[in-house]
């Protein structure tokens, strides 16, 4: 792959690449947020360190996100709850906190890499007339991936639309955090399972009413239409 390792020290920047390359991967360096934003059009994956001179880490996740799709990888010193949620809202499909091993960091981005891969084939796949998945007011149509309220069609990111079909699929149902974990990440997600209550929080505001979701305290979540 062409990776692109936004990351301001030099000196570590050099020693990623090196591992990088020793791994087959082309590496493109860059030292600041602008200089990455452009160049994350060249590049397959990027690996973005938080702390760039010129433009806040977030900022530049979500100025690559508004245009491209491609995989993000966030290399953070914040281990704080809330960054790590403010990184996956603005775009970052994993993180990792420093300091961290080499084999770690390839590991999240080899899973990282087969969720996008999953994604494109599910959207190459051969058009059907599939009947939408229709809930009360809410109707899902699978592959073309769009969803519908009342009509007006929701803006959902990949994974909100995901988590959403899954529900809906079992509507009714109780499914456990660990399933959707499994099946709308990676089976062998790294990351913190709050990604999922984040998910589910704006979703349910996408929606237009919390109680299209029903958590089931300590087992997982269900969907439900709220006015049944």
């Amino acid at each position: 792959m062409r990776i692109l390792v936004a990351e301001d020290d030099e000196h570590v920047a050099d020693a990623l690449a090196d591992a990088l390359r020793q791994h087959g991967h082309t590496v493109m360096w860059k030292a600041d947020g602008g200089e990455a934003v452009r160049a994350a059009e060249e590049t397959d994956f990027v690996l973005l360190d938080l702390g760039l001179p010129d433009l806040d880490g977030y900022e530049v996740c979500r100025r690559i996100r508004a245009t491209s799709t491609i995989p993000i990888i966030a290399l953070t010193a914040r281990s704080e709850e809330i960054d790590r949620v403010m990184l996956l809202q603005a775009g970052a499909d994993d993180y990792v906190v420093k300091p961290y091993g080499f084999r770690e960091l390839l590991a999240r981005i080899e899973a990282v890499m087969r969720r996008a891969t999953r994604a494109v084939t599910a959207v190459a796949a051969p058009p059907r007339k599939d009947p939408p998945l229709e809930i009360g007011a809410l109707s899902i149509e699978v592959r073309v991936r769009r969803a519908f309220m009342a009509g007006r069609q929701l803006s959902l990111t990949a994974k909100e639309f995901d988590l959403l079909v899954l529900l809906a699929a079992e509507r009714g149902a109780v499914i456990t955090r660990e399933n959707i974990i499994e099946r709308v990440w990676d089976e062998n997600w790294f990351g913190s399972t709050r990604t999922l209550d984040v998910h589910v929080g704006t979703l349910r505001i996408k929606l237009g009413d919390k109680r299209w979701i029903e958590t089931v305290r300590g087992v997982g979540f269900r969907l439900a239409d709220p006015r049944g």
